[in-house]
């Protein structure tokens, strides 16, 4: 009996409808359970289901899941699923994290963490706490500046933090956010590793700087614009961006791992065209992803950029193919 259980437990879900991702959390909602976004058109999510089925040999009291995102809309819609593969994880029915793209060692990581965390076993105490560490160290160093806030700089969710990103947002500064509300180790954890009890927080190049108060002091002395790297603005960054190389495009994902059906067809496109181009990952810069739609004026991604100037997204492209117009746009001819 105790054998067949441990195999149950080892086998990896796979759901199909809403309702029943919904029973699946109230029925798991005492276990840690990591739910897998993926699509079969994917093949880095192909990968990651492996990666997944292993770590369910390893850690049978933590159930996996698998769920096609664009079979079930309604929950890929809810949490957010912009991209595949992705990975939420979820206690007592509450979602705890959230992991984007094909990340096996990030996963096997956060899959030990919070299968650890859920336990109370003594002799297990020291190993997170060191690995904890290790963690705020990479956290802190994570960019140049680093603000620890409550909440996002789009959406502040406390006066304080909203007052920080007001500030070094009108000194034109470039910077990094983390969510504390998001990983309640980083929020404890945090104010041991830095001596300072409150948030927000600043960090240069891993050095605590301070919270409020003291950045408001550096401004009113002149010394904050020093201190604090300076973004270039933004409309200078987009130009040098799509100017980089001849032929750029702007997609989720990149050459080798498309994170969604439209960027993969358009991949395929241009690989057979035989044309040098290169690529950018929108997913990876929300001020970029935000910020070329009203530079370009076109809503959606991808996006192909030909000597800097839109040539447009993959309908655009598809026509261009089929009126044979498409390689002598792309060598710069037209």
């Amino acid at each position: 009996m105790a054998a067949g259980a441990a195999e149950a437990a080892a086998a990896v879900v796979e759901v199909g409808s809403a309702g029943q991702f919904e029973e699946l959390l109230r029925l798991r909602a005492k276990s840690l359970l990591v739910v897998h976004f993926w699509a079969p058109w994917a093949p880095q999510c192909a990968q990651m289901n492996d990666v997944m089925a292993e770590l369910a040999k390893e850690h049978q009291q933590v159930s996996f899941v698998k769920l096609e995102a664009e079979a079930v809309p309604e929950v890929s819609e809810k949490y957010e699923i912009s991209s595949v593969p992705t990975f939420l994880f979820f206690k007592n029915s509450q979602k705890i994290d959230r992991l984007d793209g094909a990340h096996a060692p990030e996963l096997t990581k956060k899959v030990q963490r919070h299968a650890s965390s859920g336990s109370f076993s003594p002799s297990g105490s020291e190993h997170p706490k060191e690995d904890l560490s290790l963690r705020l160290k990479k956290l802190t160093h994570a960019a140049p500046c680093m603000l620890f806030m409550k909440g996002t700089p789009q959406e502040p969710r406390c006066g304080f933090s909203k007052q920080m990103v007001e500030i070094l947002n009108k000194h034109n500064i470039q910077f990094s956010s983390f969510d504390i509300f998001s990983d309640e180790e980083v929020r404890q954890g945090l104010k041991t590793y830095s001596s300072w009890p409150t948030y927000p927080q600043l960090y240069v190049s891993g050095e605590l700087i301070g919270g409020l108060d003291i950045i408001k002091e550096l401004e009113a002395s002149k010394e904050l614009d020093t201190i604090c790297p300076k973004a270039p603005k933004l409309e200078e960054r987009l130009k040098v961006l799509t100017n980089k190389a001849s032929v750029m495009l702007f997609m989720k994902g990149n050459k080798q791992e498309a994170k969604c059906g439209f960027s993969r067809q358009i991949l395929e496109i241009l690989n057979s065209t035989g044309i040098e181009y290169e690529t950018f990952d929108i997913l990876e810069d929300e001020e970029v992803r935000q910020g070329l739609k009203a530079y370009s004026n076109w809503p959606t991604y991808p996006q192909l950029y030909v000597k800097g100037e839109l040539v447009g997204g993959l309908d655009i492209v598809k026509e261009l193919k089929e009126n044979g117009e498409l390689l002598p746009i792309l060598k710069g001819e037209n």
